[in-house]
Parts: structure tokens; C-alpha cells; sequence
């Protein structure tokens, strides 16, 4: 173990991947630089560093947004000053597994709402998508320019205890998080800015403008300055920060539903010196609330008519409406069989092993070894409706068992993979906190690109499994090695 004043108390986790630790207790050569920095500061400039840290995300307003009965409370998001560090070789293995999963996953995407080759050959039932809330028939025989449904993609991954990278969930509709990922790196090039080239961290902040330039290509109208605009849903949804964020890294309008109208199959914004056509939409409102003419009637976050004007190719929308069905957690099972389907490979990143609850043999299987099972809604994100068996009371056991008995094609069960941990620095040392990594990947004509960091989701509670910020977790930074 290193001789420091900060990993005094730094016990590892027994039985867990730490990404600091190798398991004869001595340092992992990528983080050597790094730590013997961290060595030589006292514990009053570390202190004074995540003050700081703290202060800037204040000042910046940096912040989410947490839905508790009802009410939404604004927080700063909670940042830990340590960074996370991955090799140029690990990164390497994630980018090309993401790559592969990601075009395996347009390519279900559009055969799904044309051909249908993968239900018709009984690699995925058609069950399982026709009963999929998210599966819209609006969407059938809609073609999307150049093929592409996914263009924005965060894939979240883990480790196991032996450091094996699994992919947990694919968010494919309207991924949120990137902003933090941008605003973390700027953070750690102000707390310390001489590691970042010492250490050859490669950049993330090229993200905005590949983003822009993807969006520049899908434009219906071929002029060289098409109208972009961001589509919030306004001020109070919870990544609103983000949405500000991006629309002024990319230098595009940020709007909600009552800045655009619909005029003959035609997007229009509404601007001081009249009506504006726009071409491309990247929106970040969920499906049932873009259109009240077509999904849910009472919405007014949306815009009435935009589908006719998508159906019509005169406007493009990213991501592509309809694109739950590919992240619907019971889906999600079948995504290696797809890979092998549409690609003829052998899937590069592992799936976390799942049990589908609508057939009665895994139900039985899973109720009877519920203890060591992580139960989830295949709808639902951020942490929310998810059973961790390992901390639930018999009670809690209990009335979820009913909940899934309701329907059970509405939950999978996971076993409890213990996520590797990382140093976090909390209350004046280091200890370790168990995290996750969601890289952010952007689909264009031109292939599919990754920005080499991601953001590294923390469970800043002692012995948390739940890294999502809206159930207590935080950030860091994530340095991919060059």
C-alpha cells in the first residue's frame, strides 16, 4: 500500500475491482503519476481544491434536478476531484465493442419498422416488441436519413471482480449527462492543470462540434447553413442545464414547443423577424410529448403536426422517434443475438446476464434467489423502480413480488455484479466508492465516433451500488490515456 497521509485509511474493497489497486495491493501503473501528485499536496490544498471544485459548480450553476413527491429540487451535482483513469488499450476494447453494438442496434432499429427479417427468422419474438410501449407504429415504413436512428447514444457500462467491462444498459432515445462530462473536464483543468498533458489525457471537449457537424449533414435542404435548433422541454425538466449547455457550445437555438409552428408539412421558428424554417431538430422531448396531434393529446411541450413534417422528410429529428424499442431492458437480452444476426460476429462487450420475468421458469428461478438479484422496470430510468435484493427488507421483497406478478414482462432480474471501485477523495482521504463509466458515441454519415473519456457515475455512499445522482451519487472526471 502507498506510504501517504491520504491512503492511510484507503481499505480496498475485498472481492472488488479496484481501479486504483492491483490485487497485491501496489498501484496500477496508469495511475502512478497521478497518486504521486495527490502525495505531495497536504490535506488543506486537497481540501482547498474540492472547495474550489465545489464553488465552480455553484457559480456555473451546475446542476439537476430531483422529482421527490412531486415537487422537483434543484441540486448541485456532487463532483468527487479524483479523476478516473483508463488505459489507451482498455479504451481501445470499449470503443470497438460500442461501435459494434451500436451498428448492430441501428440496424435492428430499421429492420424493425420495415422488414421485420429478425422476427420473421424468431431471433427476437414478436411479442416482446409488439408488447413494448415504446414500439410506435407511426414509425413503420418511415425511412430516416442515411439509415441512421441512433445518433446519440450513451451505453452504460461496469466491472466485475475481475475487470471484465459488461454493458448494463443502452440509452438510445435522449441520453443525458454529457454536459456534466464536459463541465468535469473544465473543472480538472483548473484544479490541476499541470497533470492533464503531463499525463497525456485525451480531450473531450471536441464533442459539441463533431455533435454540430452531424447535424449540419442530416439537413433535408441542401444549403450550407441549415436552421438547427435544441428542443427542450423547458426550464423545469431536470437536465435543463445540460440543454442550455449544449445549444450554446454548438452555437444553435435553444427552443420549447411554442417557438415552433407547423406550416404545410414545414418546421418554422418563430423569431423577431418572422418564421424561420428549420431543418434539423435535436430534441430532448421523450416521444409521447412531441406531437399532441399523434401521441399524448394533452401535451404542451411539443409541437402539433411535427410528425407530418417529419414523415414528409422535411425536417430531421435526433434522435429518431421510436428508438425505445431498442433500449427496453427486455430487449436488451437479445442485443448479442442481434450482433451475431446482422453483423456475423461474436458480440465484443459482454451482456450483463438476464432474466426475462415473463416466462414462468425464470420468474421461479428468480423470486426463489430474489437476495442476490437486482429487479428492474424495463421502462423506467435513473435509478428509479429497481429492487437491489441484497439491502431490501422481507417487505420490500414482498410487495415487489406482487408488483411483478401484475406483469411480469414489465421487469428483468439481474444477479448483483459488485462494480469495481475507484479512489474518491471524501472527508480528507481517499477511499474507494463503487462506479460505472457511460461513454457518449455519435453516429454520422461518416461512421460512428467516440469521445475517449465518458462520464464516470460515483455511488458516493459507503457501500451504494446506485451511482445515478438522482439516488445520491456523483461524477468525476474521466481521463482515457492517450
Amino acid at each position: 500500500m502507498y506510504q501517504s497521509a491520504h491512503f492511510n485509511q484507503y481499505n480496498a474493497i475485498s472481492g472488488v475491482w479496484d481501479e486504483m489497486y492491483d490485487a497485491n495491493a501496489n498501484i496500477r501503473d496508469h495511475y502512478r503519476k497521478v497518486i504521486d501528485y495527490l502525495a505531495k499536496e497536504s490535506p488543506d490544498d486537497l481540501n482547498k481544491k474540492e472547495d474550489l471544485a465545489r464553488r465552480l459548480f455553484m457559480s456555473q450553476g451546475i446542476t439537476f434536478t430531483v422529482y421527490n413527491s412531486g415537487e422537483g429540487i434543484e441540486k448541485i451535482f456532487p463532483f468527487d476531484i479524483i479523476p478516473r483513469i483508463i488505459t489507451g488499450d482498455e479504451w481501445a476494447f470499449v470503443e470497438k465493442g460500442i461501435k459494434q453494438r451500436l451498428t448492430a442496434l441501428n440496424l435492428f432499429l430499421k429492420d424493425v419498422y420495415h422488414n421485420q427479417f429478425i422476427i420473421k427468422d424468431g431471433v427476437v419474438p414478436i411479442d416482446v416488441i409488439y408488447s413494448c410501449p415504446h414500439f410506435l407504429r407511426e414509425m413503420y415504413k418511415l425511412d430516416v436519413p442515411y439509415d441512421i436512428y441512433v445518433h446519440i447514444a450513451g451505453i452504460d457500462l461496469i466491472r466485475d471482480e475481475q475487470g471484465t467491462f459488461y454493458v448494463l444498459e443502452d440509452n438510445l432515445r435522449t441520453p443525458s449527462g454529457v454536459s456534466y462530462m464536459l463541465e468535469n473536464r473544465e473543472i480538472t483543468k483548473r484544479l490541476f492543470p499541470d497533470l492533464l498533458p503531463t499525463c497525456n489525457v485525451r480531450s473531450v471537449t471536441e464533442y459539441p462540434t463533431i455533435l454540430y457537424k452531424n447535424l449540419q449533414s442530416l439537413s433535408p435542404r441542401q444549403n450550407s447553413n441549415p436552421t438547427i435548433v435544441l428542443l427542450s422541454p423547458g426550464i423545469y425538466n431536470s437536465a435543463y442545464f445540460e440543454h442550455t449547455t449544449l445549444a450554446r457550445l454548438m452555437g444553435v437555438e435553444l427552443v420549447e414547443g411554442r417557438d415552433l409552428v407547423v406550416h404545410n408539412h414545414k418546421v418554422f421558428m418563430k423569431t423577431t423577424t418572422g418564421l424561420q424554417q428549420v431543418d434539423v431538430i435535436y430534441r430532448r422531448v421523450d416521444d409521447d410529448f412531441l406531437d399532441p396531434l399523434v401521441f399524448n393529446p394533452s401535451s404542451i411541450l411539443g409541437v402539433a403536426g411535427i410528425m407530418s413534417a417529419y414523415r414528409k422528410g422535411n425536417v430531421a429529428i435526433v434522435n429518431a422517434i421510436g428508438n425505445g424499442v431498442a433500449d427496453d431492458k427486455a430487449i436488451y437480452s437479445y442485443v448479442p443475438d442481434m450482433i451475431k444476426y446482422y453483423l456475423n460476429e461474436e458480440p465484443i462487450l459482454k451482456n450483463v446476464p438476464t432474466h426475462q420475468l415473463r416466462h414462468p421458469d425464470e420468474l421461479a428461478y428468480v423470486f426463489q434467489n430474489i437476495n442476490k438479484m437486482v429487479v428492474k422496470k424495463t421502462n423506467e430510468s435513473g435509478g428509479y423502480g429497481m429492487l437491489m435484493g441484497h439491502a431490501a427488507s422481507e417487505q420490500e421483497i414482498e410487495d415487489y413480488k406482487k408488483e411483478i406478478l401484475k406483469d411480469p414482462r414489465n421487469f428483468i432480474a439481474q444477479p448483483t455484479i459488485s462494480l469495481s471501485a475507484a479512489p474518491c477523495y471524501i472527508q480528507g482521504t481517499l477511499q474507494p466508492r463503487r462506479i460505472d463509466l457511460r461513454p457518449y458515441a455519435l453516429c454520422g454519415p461518416d461512421g460512428i465516433e467516440i469521445v475517449p473519456g465518458g462520464l464516470t457515475r460515483v455511488a458516493l455512499k459507503e457501500g451504494s451500488l446506485v451511482v445515478n445522482s438522482s439516488q445520491g451519487g456523483g461524477s468525476k472526471d474521466t481521463w482515457v490515456l492517450a
